[in-house]
């Protein structure tokens, strides 16, 4: 099972879980992190090892991705999976699941790839190296019939279970809860939090009445993260609790990513925060063919949360739209109602990791 991020460890963990519900006896292997082996995987590599964002980044660490990539097949190779299972993390999982079909390895992919967005060119060879393709968006699964003729499964978004279980657990954040709290998410890769924590933070000054706290994700080293966030009596680090933070919060400034969809599904209004590389960006202008870049706002089709890209990504218009989204009732009724269409929409009636389990079952027997 290979999980190269914060959000692949978390749904591989739960597919863990499912996985050893059906047979306790299951031998897992993973690259992943730290959920993962808590539920049980052997991990081997861990994602913040892996994780490079952006085409320029990709090409600066490229030495080191290659290595990644020999190694992971010689593991494979030492293991000899029944079954290989890849979540998301495509510009290496593709690589590798067509090194693994031509090794005869059945290949299961958990959270479909969005070749919808961009690289559709991938499709004809993933349908050749991948035996089952699992999504979990709503709108993949006729994408792929429409136009690919692949019949592919979609099984829901995994995070309805892991949200729906955080509503019956107290959440408590002991110095801050009792706080009027924003939350800041600046992502899980050092890129994105170098080049975006420092923004989200110049609005502290302009809402004093509020605390502001700041998501540090698993596998950042603590020293290095709060090197990013200056001591102030009204700033704060939440270290692997966000969904507690989002509970208790009245809005958030979130990267985008699924962070984004996480923050709307416990119903606090977001802001979605976007700065990368220039060069990566304007590539991405050329190659993408998506109007958003939020994953609620993909789903829904139409601007939900506000996104602030690039150049737009000020402290000005920061600052302008946190005041919207906590002052203004007809902003903060229509993101109420909108998020409650989202959650109809991503609704299937059935556990995503268990459908996922069930798929995985029929592949090793079948």
């Amino acid at each position: 099972m290979i999980a190269g991020e914060a959000s692949g460890d978390l749904h591989g963990s739960n597919l863990i879980k499912a996985i050893k519900a059906k047979d306790v006896d299951a031998h897992i292997q993973c690259w992943g992190g730290d959920l993962m082996h808590a539920a049980g995987g052997n991990v081997v590599k861990h994602y913040r090892d892996l994780a490079f964002m952006g085409l320029v980044e990709v090409l600066m660490n490229l030495k080191t991705i290659l290595s990644n990539i020999t190694f992971c097949k010689k593991d494979i190779t030492q293991f000899q999976p029944d079954v290989l299972i890849l979540i998301d993390y495509p510009g290496f999982n593709l690589r590798i699941a067509k090194w693994a079909k031509q090794q005869g390895f059945k290949v299961i992919y958990f959270i479909a790839p969005q070749v919808w967005a961009w690289k559709e060119n991938r499709v004809p060879s993933m349908r050749a190296s991948i035996d089952r393709l699992l999504c979990i968006l709503p709108f993949e699964k006729k994408y792929f019939k429409d136009r690919w003729n692949w019949e592919v499964d979609y099984i829901g978004h995994p995070l309805m279970q892991v949200l729906e279980s955080q509503t019956h657990l107290p959440h408590p954040l002991p110095t801050i809860q009792n706080e009027q709290l924003i939350a800041l998410l600046p992502g899980s890769r050092k890129q994105e939090i170098e080049k975006k924590l420092p923004i989200m933070l110049s609005v502290v000054a302009h809402f004093p009445s509020y605390h502001f706290a700041v998501a540090q994700a698993p596998g950042l080293e603590d020293e290095w993260f709060a090197s990013f966030v200056p001591s102030h009596d009204r700033i704060h680090i939440v270290k692997d609790n966000t969904y507690a933070l989002l509970n208790h919060s009245k809005a958030a400034l979130v990267t985008s990513g699924t962070a984004t969809l996480e923050t709307a599904l416990l119903n606090v209004p977001e802001i979605v925060c976007y700065k990368g590389n220039a060069i990566t960006l304007r590539l991405a202008k050329w190659l993408v063919k998506i109007k958003f870049i939020a994953l609620v706002n993909l789903i829904m089709e139409k601007e939900v949360v506000k996104e602030l890209i690039q150049e737009a990504l000020t402290t000005k218009n920061l600052v302008r739209q946190l005041h919207l989204v906590l002052e203004d009732p007809i902003t903060i009724e229509r993101i109420k109602k909108d998020y409650a269409l989202l959650k109809d929409k991503l609704t299937t009636g059935a556990s995503a990791v268990e459908m996922a389990a069930q798929i995985i079952d029929e592949t090793i027997l079948g």
